[in-house]
């Protein structure tokens, strides 16, 4: 069978990885000094897609490491109802693969003319986005033909990662981030082969996280209606206990992403409560009685390690959209480059 471009991407993650970290080091300290020295009181994200969740991986990151509260504003409000931001002692940053939708370029001018230091994160250092903001972290990525992003979204999150641990001079998180190629290789290659059987005539399923682990869960259940025909919600751990619980019954799967943090506990009391309902759950990070484990890189850095499952994932979801007869290249009515107003 012909490789998919989405299994190439997925194998190109930890090369790219490394490119980014070397390309991109001196605009990641200039925009980490500027950072520095406008000291914003409050970040805006404006992103769309899988780049949104790159956008709420960075708003908890941030949130962890910095104390500085991170809001998602909605382009439409510069782009459509035409309402300038007051982000006077803020800043924005703006995610986008292509860097070329018009309502993320009009939110960037919005955001910069509104008093916030603007940062661009793209795979295109030449784009509209770009060019509407002081900063931008190109990815170096190269071209991405698969509909869904991989590589981009890693890469994406890497850069805010790299950003945040070069902005906070936290010499823990700076490593963490410089050994990411290696863990992602090692992400690449895990057997998340059990999930795949149970999911492969499934219509359905919840994904589960907490914290950074949240967005991954939002990124995977994007990608489980992208590629593979299954309607999937992402939820908090916490918050799937506030009334979407009451319809998982027997045999209705859930994929739990724990990491080594602090909402562990609590993540794995969730996913044991859920099997005891007769869901058939699979967890990352910890072992949960009625659970099946998925294999995961471990003792990994708590800010990073859920960007690291996301490339299992990836992996797996490839295979899985072929076992169930997709091509997971093209998804139906999706195209790479969406431009919205």
């Amino acid at each position: 069978m012909t490789q998919s471009h989405m299994a190439r991407e997925v194998a190109e993650i930890p090369a790219v990885a490394e490119r980014f970290l070397s390309g991109s080091r001196d605009a990641v300290r200039l925009a980490a000094d500027a950072l520095r020295q406008s000291d914003p009181r409050v970040i805006a994200t404006v992103a769309r897609g899988s780049s949104d969740h790159a956008a709420t991986y960075l708003k908890y990151a941030i949130e962890l490491q910095m104390g500085v509260p991170v809001a998602s504003v909605g382009p439409s409000v510069a782009s459509i109802y035409q309402r300038p931001l007051k982000l006077q002692d803020g800043a924005c940053i703006g995610i986008s693969q292509s860097g070329r939708s018009p309502d993320l370029v009009d939110m960037m001018k919005t955001a910069g003319a509104g008093g916030a230091l603007a940062l661009a994160i793209t795979n295109h250092a030449d784009s509209p986005l770009a060019q509407a903001s002081a900063h931008c972290l190109a990815l170096h990525a190269g071209q991405e033909q698969s509909v869904a992003a991989t590589k981009t979204f890693v890469t994406s999150v890497l850069a805010g990662l790299s950003l945040l641990a070069e902005w906070s001079q936290d010499d823990a998180l700076c490593k963490a981030v410089a050994d990411l190629p290696d863990a992602l290789s090692q992400a690449v290659a895990l057997d998340w082969s059990p999930l795949s059987s149970r999911l492969a005539r499934a219509s359905q399923a919840f994904v589960l996280g907490r914290g950074p682990g949240f967005a991954i869960a939002s990124e995977a259940a994007l990608k489980f209606k992208e590629t593979s025909g299954i309607h999937a919600e992402a939820y908090s751990a916490a918050e799937v206990l506030h009334g979407p619980a009451a319809i998982v019954q027997a045999n209705f799967p859930v994929l739990a992403l724990g990491v080594d943090d602090m909402a562990l506990p609590q993540l794995t009391a969730t996913a044991e409560r859920l099997a005891a309902q007769g869901a058939d759950v699979f967890l990352t990070g910890a072992e949960a009685k009625g659970a099946t484990q998925l294999p995961s890189v471990p003792d990994l850095h708590p800010l990073v390690a859920p960007l690291v499952i996301s490339a299992s994932f990836y992996a797996f979801v490839e295979s899985l959209a072929r076992r169930r007869g997709f091509d997971p290249d093209t998804p139906p009515h999706l195209r790479k480059v969406t431009e919205t107003v």
